[in-house]
């Protein structure tokens, strides 16, 4: 029965809704004792999970519990934060009417980043992954509330076509919608009313870890968690713009050693042999090649020491972010030196709340629980071959044809880890170039 589930995942493209995009299917052939469902909407302004959680908490919950059936876990616990007060009440009303044990509700402080996976296990389990490690490695897996929303619809036969997210900021109508994976990014901000402003930046998914799209013509993916508008000059915008060269010499020259980016890391604070101010000058002064260097290979680019801790206002993350990426080119790999990870005694009151943070982003305006505003269903699709980890989808659709929502263009590559990609309205192939696959209704 498990290996049949895990078939079925995979064939209907469920990949990780959280941000990163790891195929599902890769998870749900672990073998552990929990599984942990991230509903801790931990970026600011995304409200989507929270949604999901108590409009389709039955649904997600069957998700849930295929995934426990395909690992072997015993326990299953939704993780989510008190401020979320509907959702929390929907969530704890599921688990008492399912009345198995099996099935708990662990309500989380308003800190970030409470839904980075690692953070999330200490504080639900007491388990301190291990450096450059994943949950699995302490009898856990961590699987985002929209993941197993899809996995429930997965078991019902219907593949990934859709996807749930936030669109606030310097929009007329703030809303949570869902719209057909492909989707142009204009035409949801025109479904939302249109910018407030003429001059704008969208960030793809949230103000610490989300990117500045280039324009608004870039499609949804099934990662897609929020559509931020906000101004060019806005702080969010312009750290996340900036050249990175720039942000080097910056870097070298301000930094004045101070080690509140350590003080403040989430993976320092578990344990974790990262130390991010010992990192800044190591590109300027060529020293990629020592252990020290190798530190940055732990950084989850959560952004705390970018936007929260450094008094300077430069970029620990980003500069993190280059020396991961020069070693990883170079197949550099994290050793451990086998010491016992000792949290930091610290860390509860060193966690960064929310509030605070938004303050400190200067997005208390838009800071809100914006409604459902329903399904959106666009003319035209856009949908990348390549939208989660691992090689993207080969097309299976050629231009001319036609198509129904849900129907195969993408399939995994032989040998190959991947998700497959489906369409996402009925319509007509119209092109096939770059990766992506243009539907028309």
């Amino acid at each position: 029965m498990a290996a049949n589930i895990v078939d079925i995942i995979r064939e209907t493209g469920v990949v990780g809704a959280g941000g990163a995009g790891l195929p599902t299917h890769v998870k749900a052939e672990a073998n552990v004792d929990t599984v942990l469902v991230n509903g801790a909407s931990c970026e600011p302004l995304l409200m989507s999970d929270p949604y999901l959680m108590e409009a389709e908490v039955d649904t997600m919950i069957r998700g849930l519990e295929a995934i426990m059936d395909c690992t072997g876990a015993k326990k299953g616990i939704i993780c989510l934060k008190g401020k979320h007060a509907k959702a929390v009440k929907a969530v704890q009303e599921a688990v008492a009417r399912d009345g198995s044990g099996r099935l708990e509700c662990f309500v989380l402080k308003d800190f970030y980043p409470a839904g980075d996976e690692q953070v999330l296990v200490y504080e639900v389990l007491g388990r301190t992954v291990p450096e450059r490690g994943i949950p699995l490695q302490v009898g856990a897996v961590v699987s985002n509330t929209e993941s197993l929303f899809n996995v429930a619809l997965a078991m019902d036969g219907k593949p990934v076509t859709h996807r749930y997210l936030t669109v606030a900021g310097e929009i007329k109508n703030p809303m949570v919608v869902k719209v057909p994976v492909g989707t142009l990014v204009s035409d949801v901000l025109e479904f939302a009313g249109g910018p407030t402003i003429s001059d704008y930046k969208v960030v793809d998914g949230g103000p610490m870890m989300g990117r500045v799209l280039p324009d608004t013509n870039q499609p949804v993916t099934k990662t897609t968690s929020g559509l931020l508008v906000l101004p060019p000059n806005h702080n969010v915008v312009a750290g996340k713009v900036m050249d990175p060269e720039k942000i080097r010499r910056i870097t070298n020259t301000v930094c004045c050693q101070c080690s509140r980016c350590t003080d403040l890391c989430p993976r320092n604070l578990l344990g974790h042999s990262l130390h991010p101010h010992k990192l800044m000058r190591v590109i300027a002064n060529n020293e990629l090649n020592t252990e020290a260097a190798k530190e940055a290979l732990l950084c989850s680019e959560c952004g705390i020491c970018e936007k929260f801790s450094c008094p300077m206002m430069i970029s620990p993350r980003e500069v993190n972010a280059q020396i991961k990426q020069i070693l990883m080119k170079e197949r550099v790999t994290w050793e451990s030196k086998g010491n016992e990870l000792k949290t930091n005694p610290f860390r509860e009151s060193r966690a960064i709340p929310t509030k605070r943070l938004i303050q400190r982003l200067n997005l208390s305006k838009y800071d809100g629980h914006p409604e459902y505003a329903g399904e959106y269903t666009p003319s035209v699709v856009n949908i990348r071959l390549g939208q989660h980890i691992g090689a993207p989808a080969q097309c299976v659709v050629s231009a001319g044809d036609k198509v129904s929502c849900g129907d195969l263009i993408g399939e995994i590559p032989e040998g190959a880890m991947g998700a497959r990609v489906h369409a996402s309205i009925d319509g007509t192939v119209e092109s096939v170039e770059n990766g992506v696959v243009v539907i028309k209704k």
